[in-house]
């Protein structure tokens, strides 16, 4: 008997208990759940994706184009002039009309609730794209003997626009139709944005300043199409502007492009799930191993 326990008792110890795995139809809407969230949670308070409705931005931002947007970083320092901005207008900004038709179907409604939930859906009718061109205490004024925009005096060259207004038409305070306007002295907290097709933006030229808490966040990368892959950053004719006036009306740091923002690498987290989704990989629900005790 002692002896048949013991070679029981051998066997016994050799043994292991093995979980069963997941099974892939268990397994796929765990995950899916899980990237949903993270996605969600990701849009709400660090990143957000952006589709560009209506061409006040081109060339630098065509119809379609899809931007990620870093929420966060207003948090930690202001904005800088020549920054690509999302905001909510105030009550004078009338809203963009898209460049292309919205379709109501069930279908396409439900799609854009669940596009609204992740971000990457249309913006609302009071989100603007624009970029940044005085900050509080600055004076812009429109135009040198060149036609450039000034900002406290200093002509300022943008390579980026590619269309400008006219310069004969004459200024009218509620339509962007002109090159000209009078100077405008930015109030405390708010600060002058412009699109960078002049030709139809409608922006603080004719519909006032924005409050800078009314900044969403940062354009910072285009990522859709994948041909026009490429990031937003301060053009170097701002960097030159900031580098000559250093200490002014209101000053800017010389050093808005810090890389990389820490919230990047979070917007890739839904991405990776998706590769751990196609893959199965076993590291996820790898079985625990325990041995009997003796």
């Amino acid at each position: 008997m002692r002896g048949y326990r013991g070679s029981s008792s051998g066997r016994r110890r050799g043994r292991v208990i093995r979980r069963k795995e997941m099974p892939l139809w268990q397994e796929l809407p765990l995950l899916l759940v899980v990237a949903f969230c993270l996605a969600v949670l990701i849009r709400t308070f660090l990143v957000q994706a952006f589709f560009i409705p209506s061409g006040s931005m081109e060339n630098t931002l065509l119809v379609g184009d899809r931007v990620l947007v870093n929420k966060v970083v207003y948090d930690m320092r202001d904005p800088v002039r020549g920054e690509i901005v999302v905001f909510r207008g105030t009550d004078s900004w009338a809203p963009e009309e898209p460049s292309e038709p919205i379709s109501n179907t069930f279908g396409a409604k439900l799609g854009r609730t669940i596009g609204d939930l992740v971000g990457v859906s249309r913006p609302g009718e009071k989100d603007f794209i624009k970029r940044v061109i005085g900050l509080p205490g600055d004076k812009v004024a429109c135009c040198d003997d060149k036609g450039r925009i000034t900002v406290n005096g200093a002509p300022i060259d943008e390579p980026y626009v590619q269309e400008n207004s006219p310069l004969d038409a004459p200024p009218n305070p509620r339509q962007c139709s002109s090159r000209r306007f009078a100077e405008v002295t930015v109030p405390a907290g708010e600060m002058f944005v412009m699109g960078d097709h002049r030709l139809v933006s409608q922006d603080a030229r004719c519909q006032g300043t924005v409050p800078i808490d009314n900044v969403i966040g940062r354009a910072f990368i285009v990522v859709w199409p994948t041909s026009r892959f490429t990031s937003l950053s301060v053009p170097d004719n701002w960097k030159a502007y900031a580098a000559a006036n250093p200490v002014g009306v209101a000053p800017i740091s010389t050093e808005p492009d810090r890389s990389p923002d820490p919230v990047t690498t979070a917007a890739a987290l839904p991405l990776l799930l998706s590769v751990g989704i196609s893959a199965r990989s076993r590291l996820w629900f790898r079985p625990r191993r325990r041995r009997l005790r003796e």
